[in-house]
């Protein structure tokens, strides 16, 4: 119960400041640079290095790097462990995240949404400022991250074709992940932990309590066959 008072406090006290169908504007923008890359690659590419964010480009002054590296496509960067570059994949990236953002928007709320995903873009800027790059890869994975745990049971086709639940998608690219935080060097360590600071705030209980409920299913099941094989 106080959980819903703060959000309905602070829904009431910033909706006016909060930006509704923020993941359609971000995905659109994404679209955007995606196509020039693709159709006119001299000019797309240039406006991708203007937008990215890096640590060098902000000490020359360029601050609009700290809002617009939300806008360079997923073609940069991994998804369900895979690298994508073909439009094909880049369209199902696109709506995939639109998708999870409208269903996350509409289960938390505007205010709610635009915290978390401001509490994200936040973490990836203090990364870049210590490593001296940054994209909006891990940005991307708190959101992904965000709707398993709340939609873990949902269904998406993975490839376009093989239906797969929320919950092992997460749980593949948290491995993944994982792996790199064991293997990587300090500043993918750093990367790593600060972009998805959001999700710690934001998910810490409810990603815990998943991985509970998901135990005790498997170990009920597991008790299950092991009594019927007696």
């Amino acid at each position: 119960m106080k959980d819903n008072r703060i959000h309905y406090d602070l829904e009431r006290k910033l909706r006016r400041y909060a930006i509704g169908n923020l993941m359609k504007y971000i995905v659109i923008g994404q679209g955007i640079v995606f196509a020039l890359m693709y159709i006119w690659p001299t000019l797309g590419y240039r406006l991708y290095s203007l937008i990215s964010l890096t640590r060098a480009g902000l000490m020359r002054g360029q601050i609009w790097r700290l809002v617009t590296f939300v806008f360079t496509p997923p073609s940069s960067s991994p998804i369900f462990i895979l690298k994508i570059s073909s439009p094909i994949f880049i369209l199902f990236a696109l709506y995939f995240y639109y998708m999870i953002g409208v269903g996350l928007e509409n289960q938390w709320g505007k205010v709610k949404f635009n915290l978390y995903y401001l509490v994200g873009m936040l973490g990836s800027i203090i990364a870049a400022l210590i490593t001296g790059y940054g994209n909006n890869m891990f940005l991307n994975l708190s959101l992904f991250f965000a709707y398993a745990a709340l939609y873990p049971d949902e269904q998406v086709l993975l490839f376009m074709f093989l239906p797969i639940k929320m919950k092992y998608l997460a749980l593949a690219d948290a491995a993944l992940y994982l792996y790199y935080f064991i293997v990587g060097g300090a500043s993918t360590r750093v990367t790593i932990v600060l972009c998805l600071l959001n999700v710690f705030l934001f998910l810490g209980g409810d990603i815990i309590n998943t991985i509970r409920r998901e135990s005790r299913y498997w170990k009920t099941r597991y008790n299950f066959r092991k009594a019927m094989r007696k």
